[in-house]
């Protein structure tokens, strides 16, 4: 199956999946690759998971809709906006760029991408959080420094809500990324929703 079937067979799934009685609440879309698909995690698990619970516990009347893909590039991204739109949700937060950068893709391309993603969502006045990510230091410091950048400057053109790297609080502690070296363990998801937070509940109303 390729990334944009992923995408739509993912937005029929969570269409028929909504409660009714649920269905006027604002939606938060988590938008990105498969970190934010919850590969090697069970359902329930991912980090997209994890907020729709902290969330509730706090108070905030969203449903949190998990369109992450596995495999996803930004390209996917840009290709998938219209699943995103036409949920019409309130705020997205976009989690992709990994791919690129483990492919070694151009970093123009990469930004360019990006722009197309937050720009579309800025014309349909939907709230964005941007989440970085970063590259292993095999890739070389000039690269990944680059790469980093891409965020940055991106956040800054847009004015958007911003986490540099969704990994900072889970990096050094044990058990928080699977045997591949890449995705979060259930431990993983737990920290990132825990980032993703602080920065994410200004966007929202109780």
């Amino acid at each position: 199956m390729d990334v944009r079937r992923a995408f739509l067979v993912a937005f029929l799934l969570i269409s028929l999946a909504v409660p009714l009685c649920a269905s006027d609440r604002p939606r938060i879309v988590c938008y990105g690759d498969s970190i934010t698909a919850g590969y090697g995690l069970q359902d329930g698990q991912s980090y997209a998971d994890v907020l729709q619970r902290k969330l509730n516990q706090r108070g905030y009347k969203y449903n949190v809709v998990n369109l992450g893909a596995s495999g996803a590039a930004t390209k996917d991204a840009v290709a998938g906006l219209n699943s995103v739109l036409r949920l019409h949700p309130a705020v997205v937060i976009v989690e992709f760029g990994g791919n690129d950068g483990l492919r070694g893709l151009p970093l123009d391309q990469t930004r360019r991408n990006l722009d197309t993603v937050l720009t579309t969502l800025a014309s349909a006045h939907i709230k964005v959080l941007l989440a970085g990510i970063t590259l292993p230091p095999n890739y070389g410091r000039d690269y990944i420094r680059s790469f980093d950048q891409v965020y940055r400057d991106l956040a800054a053109k847009h004015h958007v809500a911003f986490v540099p790297m969704l990994y900072k609080d889970l990096i050094h502690v044990s058990g928080t990324i699977q045997p591949d070296g890449i995705h979060p363990t259930v431990k993983g998801s737990e920290i990132i929703a825990d980032t993703l937070l602080p920065v994410l509940t200004p966007l929202l109303n109780k």
